[in-house]
């Protein structure tokens, strides 16, 4: 895991003073960490009953859909809004910066559909939850949770107490 923080950069005062935030450009730029994320994003569940991989714009469309290829899975991209060109089903949620939309096709999920959602951090939690939600106002089932990196003083697995989570990094 030491080598995965490595690749992992801290840019201060973005996107605003204050913050510290967590880059994921240099591990994605490094194919062997990259590899090696997919492989501990995936480990738990390996074996499971998920049936679907579901990834959150943007970040979470890399990692998502490299999860669903290793696992052999259909990927579904969970959008910010106007990007999608059929019917959606769409959730509004807050977030530490303001706030935010998701939209998925209204026929992305089968009701039998045991989803795996994944993302490149845990923050807050508010775009992991309205994940959820939108996952299952579309009929589907939140398997569990993944994440590349969980930023452990903010308490986002709070709000997805409900739910199986799985982070790779801690910071």
């Amino acid at each position: 895991m030491k080598r995965l923080k490595e690749t992992i950069r801290d840019v201060h005062n973005f996107p605003k003073k204050g913050v510290i935030f967590k880059d994921i450009t240099p591990l994605v730029r490094n194919p062997a960490a990259l590899k090696l994320a997919i492989h501990q994003l995936i480990q738990p569940f390996l074996g499971s009953d998920i049936n679907m991989v579901a990834g959150m714009e943007a970040r979470g469309f890399i990692f998502g859909s490299l999860v669903a290829w290793e696992m052999g899975l259909p990927f579904v991209p969970l959008r910010k809004p106007n990007k999608l060109p059929y019917d959606v089903e769409s959730i509004s949620y807050d977030l530490e910066y303001g706030s935010a939309t998701l939209e998925a096709h209204i026929d992305a999920f089968e009701p039998d559909d045991k989803v795996l959602l994944i993302d490149d951090l845990l923050a807050t939690g508010g775009t992991a939850k309205a994940s959820c939600e939108l996952v299952e106002k579309l009929g589907a089932t939140v398997a569990a949770l993944a994440f590349v990196v969980e930023l452990d003083a903010l308490k986002g697995r709070e709000k997805l107490a409900n739910y199986q989570v799985h982070s790779v990094l801690h910071f």
